[in-house]
């Protein structure tokens, strides 16, 4: 990458296990000369050069280099198995500077069930500029048969919002390939501690850093990382010319966040697997999606690719938007809100709350109910949570 001044990403660590590097990848104290364990926060917005058009070390404006997001940058590409890293303002700067990339006439074969943030910045803003939009269900068996040849992005989610539905990315990826186009996957649900789409092909992957990497609700950012450096360059362009960068407060949050990622996901699949089988055996519960249920479609691939299921579960209640509203009413630890992956637990309606944005006979058709429930299941005591949904279904009914 053409980035001056990128700290060293830890060589020392490169070889140890996930757990390990996400503690210590994107910074070696030890080459740092005050050995600083974490980075400093850089709040400068410029740096002194030594001469005209003779920056120190590289170092410019902070929209272009910045030491501390490059810390998190250089972690991210390391834990994903990248060649390069870039954070952004929020998940969706993320997004959108990625189809920077792409040009009129371009097709993007989609997910059909996406965040309603995606589906609202493909439909509304992006098809403005002439790109062509086409959504599958890519869970589907032949999802990428016949990609059409003016395909230049396939586009996942895997696990998808809200439906939980999985995709092979192995599968993606080789058609993707076969007719020139490059794979993007939003790893936003998973996370690299679960899965890491470039080891099954992958051009791109996408988080909104916002939910499990930051991991306590307390920051707002977005990130991709490429597999290829060159790919990196391009996007390194646009994202600096387009001033999607995120703030040095923001990635240093962000980073402080990613240390513990193993161990909190550790414990958010360990309590969402719990509860998705409490709500499978209830009797108030008409459906439970969940991919490390062997009832769930599609388990066999979520375990071809994933090494744990995830902290988000999904139900359905027979009772509709009103039976929904009312349980979520009756929680009491189970916070209803939007947004999922921090240390507490969340709930919400996707239909009229994070997908509001998809017209609701699109919304029907995809799987979206007005009784589906969305939980971001945390890391409070599992019995607990269990006693709060039991309660609020028993009083919901």
């Amino acid at each position: 990458m053409s980035e001056p001044g990128r700290p060293s990403s830890n060589p020392k660590h490169s070889g140890h296990a996930f757990a390990t590097r996400a503690v210590h990848a994107g910074w070696d104290p030890f080459a740092e000369r005050t050995g600083a364990v974490m980075p400093p926060i850089y709040m400068t917005s410029t740096y002194v050069q030594d001469s005209p058009a003779q920056p120190r070390h590289g170092y410019e404006y902070s929209r272009t280099q910045n030491p501390t997001r490059f810390a998190l940058q250089d972690a991210l590409a390391d834990l994903e198995g990248g060649a390069a890293a870039f954070t952004c303002g929020s998940g969706m700067a993320a997004v959108h500077t990625l189809m920077l990339m792409l040009k009129p006439g371009d097709r993007i074969v989609a997910t059909r069930d996406l965040y309603g943030g995606s589906h609202r910045l493909f439909s509304k803003i992006e098809q403005r500029f002439g790109l062509i939009y086409e959504y599958r269900d890519t869970s589907a068996p032949g999802a990428f048969d016949a990609l059409p040849e003016d395909t230049r992005l396939v586009y996942l989610e895997t696990p998808s919002n809200p439906t939980l539905g999985v995709t092979s990315i192995a599968a993606a990826a080789e058609a993707a390939h076969r007719v020139g186009a490059e794979l993007a996957v939003d790893n936003t649900f998973a996370t690299p501690a679960l899965q890491r789409p470039i080891e099954h092909g992958a051009d791109y992957v996408l988080h909104s850093t916002t939910k499990y990497i930051g991991g306590h609700s307390d920051v707002v950012g977005g990130a991709l990382v490429v597999k290829e450096a060159a790919r990196g360059e391009e996007f390194w362009f646009h994202q600096n010319s387009a001033g999607t960068i995120n703030s040095p407060f923001d990635a240093f949050l962000t980073l402080r966040g990613l240390r513990t990622l193993a161990l909190r996901m550790e414990r958010h699949c360990a309590s969402a697997a719990a509860l998705a089988d409490f709500l499978e055996g209830h009797p108030g519960v008409d459906r439970v999606l969940y991919p490390g249920l062997a009832s769930f479609p599609g388990h066999q691939a979520a375990r071809a690719q994933m090494s744990a299921f995830g902290g988000m579960i999904s139900f359905v209640l027979p009772g509709g938007l009103a039976q929904a509203t009312e349980l979520v009413r009756r929680c009491q630890i189970f916070a209803l809100a939007e947004s999922l992956g921090g240390v507490e637990s969340l709930i919400e309606l996707p239909a009229p709350m994070t997908h509001a944005s998809v017209p609701a006979e699109q919304r029907r058709a995809i799987g979206i109910e007005d009784g589906l429930v969305r939980l971001s299941v945390g890391i409070e005591d599992a019995d607990d949570l269990r006693r709060d949904l039991e309660q609020a279904l028993r009083s919901s009914r």
